[in-house]
């Protein structure tokens, strides 16, 4: 029996969705969609997760749709419609609903909706092997995957349209430079780099963590007057938990806290 699309295992109150076609560079199938989505939405209501890592099998992280179906025309008109908006995009749309931090940790190359799968979680960890474009303008099409709406957040709008108008491919650190990744790891590292991050998040008071998330993302859209607003809730609700006592505790008693997430 074949092995899942999607693998799913967690480690230390870290969930880790690993893509799991190999021999297509991780490229999109309805079942991988289909169980990505699934597994997001379990790592969101399972209490013990505090932290979300993504990852691809084998040498490439996500090389997006198979250009071998688009060559054969199998995904035209109102079929590549349904196929991004009812499967890809629902990931996007189920990241937002998310407020567990998501690291993307790229073991491989990321090519068009790979890489804006990768610039959909908010962390992303990189190998210096890596390689990520968004290069479906070199396929006649536009970045179907929210490549021209997260892109642009990250870059600034100038530097995004050099890059999704040529296509041009990035090294692990060019795109260290740019601000797209946020650490270079060695290849054989990557994994070992990107569970340090993570740990270090999950240690963190879970419900803080998953507020500043929500605060960060509402303020990119949002005038400065609602986020004040907003923010001045969340701090009022997190005054009240039991971690937020434990953290000054544990600040004054010289000793390391223990969050339990109430």
């Amino acid at each position: 029996m074949s092995e899942p699309h999607v693998l799913y295992e967690i480690r230390d109150q870290v969930a880790v969705i690993t893509l799991n076609r190999p021999e297509a560079g991780n490229a999109f199938s309805p079942e991988m969609i289909s169980l990505w989505n699934r597994r997001l939405k379990e790592a969101r209501r399972d209490e013990t997760v505090r932290v979300v890592v993504v990852t691809g099998k084998g040498d490439t992280f996500c090389s997006g749709g198979d250009i071998r179906e688009m060559a054969e025309g199998k995904l035209r008109s109102w079929d590549m419609k349904r196929f991004v908006w009812e499967g890809v995009h629902r990931i996007a749309l189920t990241l937002e609903d998310l407020d567990k931090p998501v690291i993307a940790a790229v073991n491989g190359a990321a090519m068009g909706a790979g890489m804006d799968m990768a610039l959909m979680c908010d962390l992303r960890v990189c190998s210096d092997r890596a390689r990520l474009a968004e290069s479906y303008i070199n396929l006649g099409v536009v970045p179907g995957d929210g490549g021209a709406y997260f892109l642009p957040r990250i870059v600034g709008c100038a530097k995004a349209l050099e890059l999704l108008l040529t296509g041009e491919v990035l090294t692990a650190e060019q795109a260290l430079a740019l601000g797209i990744v946020n650490r270079v790891a060695p290849h054989e590292r990557l994994m070992e780099e990107t569970f340090v991050l993570a740990g270090r998040i999950a240690s963190k008071p879970p419900l803080a963590v998953r507020m500043t998330k929500r605060a960060v993302y509402q303020g990119l859209t949002g005038s400065l007057r609602a986020h004040l607003d907003a923010i001045s809730s969340q701090l009022a609700l997190l005054s009240e938990t039991d971690d937020h006592l434990e953290a000054a505790r544990a600040f004054l008693e010289k000793r390391k806290p223990v969050f339990r997430g109430r």
